[in-house]
């Protein structure tokens, strides 16, 4: 299971990227893929190429515009996805957004590896993954690299277990860790980059769409609703958070105790040079400039 998110394009903000009230004006930035989620869905693909018979699946969460978060998935080689999308999910920090996702899992079972993106480019809190593994009670592995291998191993009771060899990367250096599944784990954008989509795949499922998003697409809605008939996989999994058993009071902002006060655009702009001695007049001046102008603090 990839956790993947669909994320304004916070690399590429302009001067109507924030609202008045200090907020991040999605709106007027594009919707991507977020950039680890996509490190993170090339780990899965690779272990379904490596372990034949085990298959992908997309798990996100957002408005009905985020099902194109799956055909992504889908075009690269996912084998399926699931929508979150509700008006009681909007609004979640980390903690909701964690809790929806594991409930969403649950439902789901059998899933022995959850992979997802360290952090998303428009929180960048890392949070996400290690609260679904807290969540679900299972291992975690943070930092990865490389996904090595999935093998059997008979432990000291005589039993077989599967465990998962990663390579991660640490401060200071790289370790190799051992992890049995089921397990959580986490992937750097420095990891291997996802491949592109297939041109077969997109052929198949340009016209798959959730439910929700078919309503809001008159032309697409129209081509997906006559396609699904002979087509079922076409309408992609969309869940509320009563189709996942989900406690409303833990959900959006219900469930969020964290608050945003505000988003601020620092713009650096060059400005001329100044050469400054040791004494600590100079030290405090430079510090007092460097907080008034927002640049540390």
């Amino acid at each position: 299971m990839v956790l993947a998110k669909q994320v304004p394009d916070t690399r590429n903000v302009g001067k109507d990227a924030m609202t008045p009230e200090g907020t991040v004006n999605r709106a007027a930035l594009p919707a991507i893929f977020n950039p680890e989620d996509l490190n993170a869905l090339e780990q899965a693909l690779r272990l379904k190429e490596q372990n034949p018979g085990s298959t992908v699946g997309v798990l996100t969460m957002g408005p009905p515009r985020a099902g194109e978060i799956i055909r992504q998935g889908l075009f690269r080689g996912a084998d399926t996805g699931w929508l979150l999308t509700d008006r009681l999910f909007a609004g979640a920090d980390t903690l909701a957004t964690s809790y929806a996702l594991a409930t969403a899992i649950k439902k789901i079972g059998d899933v022995d590896i959850v992979i997802g993106g360290r952090q998303a480019i428009d929180g960048d809190t890392a949070q996400v993954g290690p609260q679904v593994a807290q969540k679900l009670g299972l291992n975690q592995v943070t930092y990865a690299e490389e996904i090595l291998k999935i093998e059997e191993r008979k432990v000291e009771s005589g039993k077989w277990e599967t465990v998962a060899t990663i390579k991660r990367h640490i401060d200071g250096g790289v370790e190799t860790v051992e992890v049995p599944l089921p397990c959580v784990i986490t992937v750097n954008g420095s990891a291997a980059s996802c491949r592109p989509c297939n041109a077969k795949l997109v052929m198949k499922y340009k016209y798959a769409m959730c439910p929700l998003e078919a309503e809001g697409n008159a032309e697409c809605g129209m081509r997906n609703a006559e396609l699904s008939k002979s087509r079922p996989y076409l309408t992609l999994n969309q869940w509320s958070v009563a189709d996942v058993d989900g406690d409303p009071n833990q959900c959006g902002l219900s469930g969020s105790p964290t608050k945003v006060k505000s988003v601020q655009n620092i713009v650096f702009q060059a400005k001329e040079s100044k050469t400054l001695t040791a004494s600590d007049a100079d030290v405090e001046g430079l510090i007092k400039e460097l907080l008034d102008e927002k640049i540390i603090g």
